[in-house]
């Protein structure tokens, strides 16, 4: 069985390839601008919006099962139109198919979100993304869609970035105090991301952790985690400079949980205690 990560060399998809091979899973993973720096892999450049390119990695590859892990961002011709290539080149081989997806799909109208909600996007990006998941339903019966919330890890992520760049003045802006999100920790989702994708299931899961946080909190946190000073962080309201986007989306994941062995921390739990998970990608299954 080969596995075939494509946006191998992002932030998520560096994680999903270091679990795969530490498994001893054949893997291979894409790049848009240079490869990643994991051995035993085999690496492909690709750009999603070439449909020979796209065909060409999954002819040389021949891969059973593949990981959309792939972001354009608000850019629809790589996050939506590129994923549906992707989807397309799926179907056409027989690859099972997993998805990752946003609660930017969501407005933030309901607040709390389980997977049988349907996207009611207000940005550009949660629009892509929602145009993106319904192609994949569409095409892959039987593919999966993960949607998942703030993805924080060691130190890595955008957002324990942003942190350090407030606390040290080399940035500016704010951390909100009515943004609201449920952060996920960066080994957690991609555990359950593989065992997910190792199993048979298919459908809408919702992997993000089950604490709900303001990003002002969740900076708070990282800072205390790092031995910042967490009262240096600038707060702000979202409201007040009208910056497009929902306030509050909780992904409620409690019925993918009740599906998994692996356990989703929340951020209370591993902001405090970030380190290795110890989870292994060839023990994975769902049910």
């Amino acid at each position: 069985m080969t596995v075939l990560i494509i946006g191998g060399s992002g932030f998520l998809g560096t994680e999903l390839v270091r679990q795969a091979t530490e498994a001893g899973v054949a893997a291979a993973a894409t790049f848009a601008s240079g490869p990643g720096s994991a051995s035993g892999v085999a690496w492909h450049p690709l750009d999603v919006q070439d449909p020979a390119g796209v065909a060409r990695v999954f002819d040389e590859v021949a891969p059973s099962v593949v990981v959309n892990a792939s972001s354009g961002e608000s850019d629809w011709a790589v996050t939506a139109d590129g994923a549906i290539r992707v989807a397309l080149a799926a179907v056409e081989r027989g690859c099972r198919l997993v998805h990752v997806s946003s609660d930017a799909v969501f407005s933030g109208a309901h607040v709390r979100y389980d997977e049988s909600w349907l996207p009611d996007p207000i940005t550009p990006y949660g629009a892509a993304k929602a145009a993106a998941e319904t192609a994949v339903r569409l095409l892959v019966p039987d593919a999966v869609v993960a949607r998942t919330s703030l993805i924080v890890g060691h130190g890595r992520s955008v957002h324990e970035r942003m942190v350090h760049a407030l606390v040290a003045g080399t940035r500016d802006g704010v951390l909100f105090t009515d943004d609201i999100r449920c952060p996920v920790h960066l080994e957690d989702l991609a555990a359950a991301l593989w065992e997910i994708a190792l199993s048979d299931a298919s459908g809408v899961f919702h992997l993000a952790g089950p604490d709900a946080l303001t990003r002002y909190d969740l900076g708070v946190l990282i800072a205390e985690r790092d031995g910042l000073e967490g009262s240096r962080l600038p707060a702000g309201r979202r409201a007040d400079i009208a910056l497009p986007g929902a306030l509050d989306v909780r992904l409620d994941g409690r019925a993918t949980q009740e599906r998994l062995r692996t356990r989703l921390r929340g951020a209370y739990e591993f902001l405090r205690a970030d380190g290795p998970s110890q989870r292994a990608v060839g023990d994975a299954g769902a049910e």
